[in-house]
């Protein structure tokens, strides 16, 4: 491939690690607002089955990128994205924490009571999360890869669904499960939650298939791509 068209492609793969980092960070930081992600309240094991984290709107376009990743430039440069948002959360935990020290002045618009309410379990949150999300990220990669070349290139669907799924099942017990150890959840709530965090990814997963679909079109039709060839930038 000549030397413009890779500038391209590394220009672009920037941009979607973007994406991915910042998706990622941005749901540690707001886990603790829930909401109702269907109007029709139904209890399961004692807990509304579609109450969810406002942390889970945009942990599943991490999914997705790391596949977009994944079927367009390889595994090496999928788990490189992955590695990187641990670092950036990692790092977004050291500054809370430093920030969280820092006491307020008297007219300051946010108290530190109110800061600590807000970000003090978030560190919490984020070690919980990262415990999960390399477990289900390493999982998602590995399984995405081993389909497609178990397919030869084929069957995009079945790389994207299967993989998703079982990484998300992964990240969903991991994550809720510690949180209930570190107390920020009861263990009353551990299988409501499960259950509906796990449905909610499944619907997820469902959609962004045509997207998933949409954007291999173009990378393909614009780098000229085989359905096994990847991009090596």
């Amino acid at each position: 491939m000549a030397a413009e068209p890779i500038e391209h492609a590394r220009k672009i793969y920037l941009y979607l690690a973007t994406l991915f980092i910042t998706s990622l960070v941005v749901s540690n930081l707001i886990f603790q607002k829930f909401f109702y992600w269907y109007p029709i309240e139904i209890s399961i094991f004692g807990n509304s089955l579609f109450e969810l984290s406002v942390g889970i709107l945009p942990y599943p376009l991490t999914f997705l990128i790391t596949d977009l990743i994944s079927e367009i430039y390889g595994k090496k440069k999928a788990n490189e994205v992955v590695i990187a948002g641990i670092f950036a959360s990692l790092f977004s935990m050291g500054i809370i924490l430093l920030a969280n020290l820092v006491p307020a002045l008297e007219n300051s618009p946010v108290s530190d009571a109110l800061f600590e309410r807000v970000f003090a379990l978030s560190p919490i949150a984020v070690f919980a999360s990262m415990i999960a999300y390399l477990s289900a990220q390493f999982v998602d990669i590995r399984i995405y890869h081993f389909w497609k070349k178990f397919t030869h290139g084929k069957h995009l669907w079945l790389r994207n669904n299967f993989s998703t799924f079982s990484s998300q099942l992964i990240d969903t017990v991991a994550v809720i499960g510690l949180l209930c150890v570190f107390k920020i959840l009861s263990w009353d709530q551990f299988l409501g939650l499960v259950i509906s965090s796990f449905l909610f990814k499944i619907l997820i997963a469902f959609l962004d298939t045509p997207f998933l679909y949409f954007f291999v079109f173009l990378f393909r039709k614009k780098f000229n791509l085989a359905p096994q060839d990847e991009i090596k930038i």
